[in-house]
């Protein structure tokens, strides 16, 4: 199977998954990243180091512990002259496994973005940070929705829009009071728009140039006429936030959720965003489920049988599913049985309780991630594969309504 880069980072995803379940009784689990450009000879010299200090750890069981992981860790470096080009991350240690019982393990990880340091790191638990902050989108978004009433300041930032802040004005209502000449209120009105659009700009700004620059996309505008194009023609920005601005769009809302109306209305301007791409195959999917025509699947069961028969068009599967296929089987008869079942990290092993036939133990003969049996079955038929965030609303419906699991069908099979 061919793996997507959206499959390769579902793995990602899923290994880090494991490694958080992964707990030391001490400070005995070691978290190594190797940069690209770090001399392997300066790594063994430290690591020598580090063992002839972990004599000095007063509990017999620690010091074994951490100095078999030094020693486990030496081992692995001979195998590695040059780190690759996104550098490595090795973490080894002896992982509590229950029952009174601790197993030395080891994991070594060619992360997707380059490692920026060098670090050793000894804890009870696995250091994650860095590789979980590639997991984040960089590519971010400034959104603002605005009237002369109020305004919202958010980021979108992969598929998260995040408000960041939310502001009133003192304008005047186009009723002036009694005693006052038009021409005088109507300048106080807009005296005070322009203080309004100024401090709309001003934390606006403050919001967009906190963004790492090269991740900083550009910025959207939504709100009615002629307000968004009056804030924008009068430049209320930094100078450098100005030059950011990609568009302007009707909105008829201009609080938090005046900035979900505004994303909603990017989509061809945001098409090479995954989030717009994910969205679009999941309102197709919802809308075939209610149509006449049919050409929706869903759950396990009913999605692999149209995988099986070549029906499928594309496959969507929740970035958050977690579910093993077994196959099980009884040593004292010819039962075997197939069984999709949720399976997290740090939990039980599943227990498939008596052979029917003869009341036996029966076993886990296989387990094979539902991830990637359903993802092989879709390129032997030429299927598309699209994973799906349950970051936004469609997505999580994927998820929590429909298993996780569901297909665009090629034609209608009645499964």
């Amino acid at each position: 199977m061919i793996e997507s880069e959206a499959h390769k980072k579902y793995e990602f995803k899923r290994t880090l998954e494991a490694l958080r379940s992964k707990h030391g009784r001490g400070t005995e689990l070691i978290s190594l990243y190797i940069p690209h450009d770090k001399q392997i000879s300066d790594i063994t010299s430290q690591l020598r180091e580090e063992f002839g200090q972990a004599s000095n750890i007063k509990s017999r069981v620690t010091r074994q512990n951490v100095q078999g992981a030094i020693e486990s860790l030496l081992s692995r470096l001979k195998l590695i002259p040059k780190a690759p080009e996104n550098g490595v991350v090795i973490f080894c240690g002896a992982v509590d496994i229950g029952a009174n019982k601790t197993e030395m393990q080891t994991y070594i990880i060619e992360p997707p973005e380059p490692i920026k340091s060098y670090k050793y790191h000894c804890d009870s638990s696995f250091l994650l940070t860095p590789l979980e902050d590639m997991l984040h989108e960089k590519k971010t978004y400034g959104l603002i929705v605005l009237d002369r009433r109020e305004a919202t300041v958010g980021l979108l930032r992969g598929k998260h829009i995040e408000p960041m802040a939310h502001l009133t004005s003192s304008v005047p209502g186009k009723q002036r009071k009694g005693g006052q000449s038009s021409h005088r209120f109507q300048q106080l009105r807009l005296i005070a728009i322009n203080e309004f659009y100024t401090r709309i700009g001003e934390v606006a700004s403050e919001v967009f140039v906190a963004v790492d620059p090269k991740d900083f996309e550009g910025i959207f505008i939504g709100g009615p006429s002629p307000t968004k194009e009056e804030f924008e023609s009068g430049e209320y920005f930094h100078h450098e936030i100005q030059k950011k601005i990609l568009g302007l769009y009707d909105v008829a809302y201009t609080d938090e959720s005046g900035l979900y109306e505004l994303f909603d209305k990017l989509g061809e301007a945001l098409q090479d965003v995954e989030v717009v791409k994910e969205k679009k195959h999941m309102e197709r999917f919802l809308k075939e489920l209610v149509s006449d025509t049919g050409l929706a699947s869903y759950g396990d069961e009913q999605v692999r049988k149209n995988l099986q028969m070549g029906s499928v068009e594309t496959l969507l599967l929740s970035d958050e599913l977690r579910k093993a296929r077994l196959t099980i089987k009884c040593n004292n008869s010819d039962f075997e049985d197939k069984r999709t079942v949720t399976k997290k990290p740090g939990e039980e092993e599943y227990q498939p309780g008596n052979c029917p036939k003869c009341g036996s133990s029966l076993k886990v003969a296989e387990s094979v991630d539902i991830v990637d049996e359903l993802s092989t079955l879709a390129d032997q038929m030429g299927t598309n594969v699209v994973f799906v965030s349950s970051d936004f609303e469609e997505g999580n419906q994927l998820l929590t309504a429909f298993g996780g699991i569901g297909a665009i069908l090629r034609y209608k099979t009645g499964i």
